[in-house]
């Protein structure tokens, strides 16, 4: 299917880009190629495939879920610009209005 220098302008304007001539005819010979080879799979016999939305399996690799000592809170503090009663203390976010 060979997309004409119309058809890709229209294109353009829908997809809101601004093209030249030269873009125009670059764009016209790349998408009538995908246009041909999206047809040339429609010919593939896939009725005994059954449809999948991945060929992965469906389980994460996941880590073991242990515990482990942390990091001294004192140390960890010690980055802090500003920490009170064992937390960083950081500048309010969202003022409440009176």
């Amino acid at each position: 299917m060979d997309l004409t220098a119309e058809e890709v302008r229209k294109i353009a304007f829908l997809a809101r880009l601004h093209l030249t001539d030269e873009e125009i005819e670059t764009y016209a010979r790349q998408l009538s190629a995908i246009l041909e080879y999206a047809a040339q799979l429609q010919e593939v016999d896939t009725a005994n495939i059954p449809p999948t939305a991945t060929v992965l399996p469906l389980t994460a690799p996941l880590r073991e879920d242990t515990i482990r000592p942390s990091l001294p809170q004192d140390e960890i503090l010690a980055n802090a610009s500003s920490s009170e009663e064992g937390m960083f203390q950081v500048a309010p976010v969202l003022e409440q209005e009176p």
